[in-house]
């Protein structure tokens, strides 16, 4: 479908050279999804990114999708979005959100712009895979290869973020790149929220603590995340992922105390949990109770 015949459609499917673009009509708020690497894993035919999470919530969706690993560092997917806005497409809706995880993320921050007056809601996103500009990140080496990291537009994220109303983004600030990235993305405009433990993957920490569809209407409706949101969160600490990611933490730094400490609460909160989780805990505190008792001895 063309972009003309699009702009008034309430479900179209617009192919192109490098993506395409999936819109299903739903309520005034618009949720642009656009895909990371892990989706593009799942090949064709597939949904918007998050289209499981998304559909029962009511939004419409418009999602991005990327025929290839390259961080949407090619001509189609900005000029299928520019095309959109100009035949008046985003005008019909009250609030327009863009939103995504690592690529996805590194996507919704960069294109923003060319939608006025929308906001993002970014999960661990890249600023950039640019040698010279990020030194620090050497993440995705086969991915990046691949992609081009050279010459404008689009290779930076943080030269977008003055031209964009809101963005909220989301990471681990004990993944050294994931901190690194953030801190290249500072503002006025943006409000940046740590999630320590939930590592490069905490998208997943999200929605398996269910707080994905409390971020989006939060940022839909002013464009910041507040308490409410924190207090919810609280589930993350039955979320496998951030269980396991907060004991190989403890014992890394050699905190076997605290280590022990955690893994008892833990163990209490997943006492009717799968055992393969019940035991990874347990095996690490007998880690940590050996360890404590090794340098006690010495």
């Amino acid at each position: 479908m063309a972009p003309k015949a699009a702009a008034s459609a309430d479900r179209f499917l617009i192919r192109g050279a490098h993506a395409n673009l999936w819109f299903e009509g739903g309520s005034d708020t618009l949720i642009i999804p656009f895909d990371n690497l892990a989706t593009i894993d799942e090949g064709w035919p597939r949904g918007p990114w998050a289209w499981s999470r998304l559909q029962p919530l009511g939004y419409s969706v418009l999602g991005v999708q990327s025929h290839a690993k390259d961080w949407f560092r090619q001509p189609t997917a900005p000029d299928l979005i520019r095309a959109l806005e100009g035949e008046g497409f985003f005008h019909r809706f009250r609030s327009v959100v863009l939103t995504g995880a690592s690529m996805g993320g590194f996507a919704a921050l960069n294109l923003a712009p060319l939608i006025p007056g929308a906001r993002v809601l970014a999960f661990s996103p890249q600023s950039t895979m640019n040698k010279t500009i990020a030194p620090f990140e050497a993440r995705f080496p086969f991915a990046v290869k691949r992609s081009n990291w050279e010459g404008m537009p689009f290779l930076d994220a943080a030269a977008a973020i003055p031209y964009i109303r809101q963005a909220v983004i989301l990471y681990d600030p004990f993944v050294p790149e994931d901190r690194a990235h953030a801190a290249r993305m500072r503002g006025a405009n943006v409000q940046t929220l740590r999630a320590p433990f939930c590592t490069h993957e905490a998208i997943r920490v999200v929605l398996k603590s269910g707080t994905f569809p409390l971020l989006l209407d939060a940022v839909a409706t002013d464009g910041t995340v507040g308490p409410a949101f924190w207090r919810s969160f609280l589930a993350r600490r039955r979320v496998t992922k951030w269980q396991r990611a907060i004991l190989v933490e403890a014992a890394r730094r050699g905190h076997h105390r605290l280590l022990i400490g955690a893994a008892e609460v833990l163990l209490r909160l997943g006492k009717d949990g799968p055992d393969e989780d019940l035991v990874f805990i347990r095996r690490a505190k007998r880690g940590a109770a050996a360890a404590l008792r090794g340098r006690e001895a010495g």
